[in-house]
């Protein structure tokens, strides 16, 4: 079943909370000129406000894009991919602004690195209670490793910590349920269950791991050999050649994860209303580049019609765009590759420069305060009655209980194997080439 894709308006266009303060424009004004109209920090009564009324011009007017492209995929129900890269576990991002934005509902699927989900399990290690604390970016490192403390940029634990984590780790991996080939999804979610139990035991907040596998959020990691989880895996690997321990069969199934990604994206185009995904972009590397994969793969590679990128495509990364790597590039260059909508890309997408452990605390804040405030209003005048007044409150006020893609998996999987088997003719002639004689 095809949905339609959201019908999306100009992000130049002053939202609702700015047209009623905007001054008449007069009759010979250019309608597509944007007047500069500011409040005072001190009379506005909430972060909406102030994203809207305060940040008028330069870095500023950036951040203001990037939040109300957030707030307008919101609001229009479109279901959100995250990519996020760089040490967002060990430096406890998880615990203040990334675990309250998936227990939303709006988040499908997270797209990071092995070293986030390796990271996320050293603050409920036993005899590890909040083992992570700050040193000087330009400190001495080698005093540091003299005393046996590992930095990453300002967090620094002791070596211990690693020697604990991989410990805990090869105990999981030896697990029963592990010993299958599976996905790197399925990897992942196991592991939450391990993540959760360990957490609970220590009296622990749930971590990044836990928190996906309570909401059957899939966790898509593209370079799953870049990183400690997978190096425990080759340690028990390396033993079971060398004849150390009975049995190890554990195996990763990196196509089918590949697989497993296009699922997910082509059935939240064609199952899941209004036919149209959003993404969140922090940092950049595989991370950011697997996020926008599935497109191709569905259109390009397995040749499907009616396949199109992402609607919404907010990005903060710190690579300037000059510098030509995959962290760098903007939403235009992924419209050439169709893993953008080349159709409403100039108006519903972005990308800043910043860091984006500096802003990501106060869009997220100001994005929970705008449901909460919905949900107010809700109680008052009866959803009906709320969603016809401000339409984007259908969007913030969707389902916490989210898309649990995970539980859906087997059932996104097969939908598009059968759409592979009626492409048949087209795919078998992609396996032709005239190749140099051997």
């Amino acid at each position: 079943m095809t949905t339609p894709r959201y019908p999306c308006q100009s992000p130049s266009a002053p939202s609702a909370a700015a047209d009623s303060n905007a001054a008449p424009s007069s009759p010979t004004e250019d309608s597509a000129r944007r007047r500069v109209l500011v409040r005072r920090v001190d009379e506005v009564e909430s972060l909406d406000d102030l994203f809207l009324h305060c940040l008028p011009a330069f870095g500023g007017a950036y951040l203001r894009r990037i939040y109300t492209l957030l707030d307008a995929a919101i609001g229009a129900g479109c279901p959100m991919t995250v990519a996020i890269a760089g040490p967002v576990t060990v430096s406890g991002q998880q615990h203040t602004w990334l675990n309250p934005l998936l227990e939303t509902g709006w988040i499908a699927y997270l797209s990071t690195t092995d070293a986030v989900c390796y990271h996320d399990g050293h603050r409920s290690l036993d005899g590890h209670r909040d083992p992570v604390h700050e040193v000087p970016i330009f400190g001495d490192d080698g005093a540091l490793r003299d005393e046996g403390t590992i930095r990453v940029t300002d967090m620094a634990f002791d070596e211990q910590v690693l020697l604990d984590q991989d410990r805990f780790l090869s105990a999981c991996l030896l697990q029963p349920e592990f010993q299958k080939k599976m996905t790197g999804t399925e990897l992942r979610h196991l592991l939450g269950a391990c993540y959760a139990r360990q957490e609970q035991k220590n009296g622990i907040a749930p971590g990044l791991l836990a928190t996906c596998h309570r909401l059957a959020i899939p966790i898509l990691v593209g370079a799953p050999g870049d990183g400690s989880v997978f190096l425990n895996a080759m340690k028990l690997w390396a033993m079971k050649q060398a004849g150390l321990i009975p049995e190890f069969a554990f195996d990763l199934d990196v196509q089918a994860e590949v697989f497993e990604s296009c699922a997910y994206h082509y059935h939240c185009l064609f199952q899941v209303p209004p036919g149209s995904l959003a993404t969140l972009i922090l940092g950049g590397g595989v991370p950011k580049n697997y996020n926008l994969q599935p497109e191709p793969g569905l259109s390009q590679v397995l040749g499907l019609s009616e396949v199109h990128g992402y609607t919404f495509d907010v990005q903060i990364v710190s690579a300037p765009i000059t510098d030509g790597s995959l962290s760098s590039c903007p939403p235009a260059e992924a419209v050439t590759w169709g893993k953008v909508d080349k159709d409403v890309y100039q108006r519903t997408t972005e990308s800043m420069q910043a860091d984006y452990s500096m802003v990501m605390p106060f869009i997220v804040k100001a994005l929970l305060d705008n449901r909460a405030r919905y949900a107010r209003w809700a109680e008052k005048m009866g959803e009906e009655a709320l969603f016809a007044k401000h339409p984007k409150a259908r969007g913030y006020l969707r389902s916490r209980d989210g898309y649990r893609l995970y539980d859906k998996r087997a059932q996104a999987s097969e939908q598009l194997l059968a759409a592979v088997r009626n492409n048949a003719e087209w795919l078998a002639a992609t396996l032709q080439y005239p190749l140099g004689a051997k």
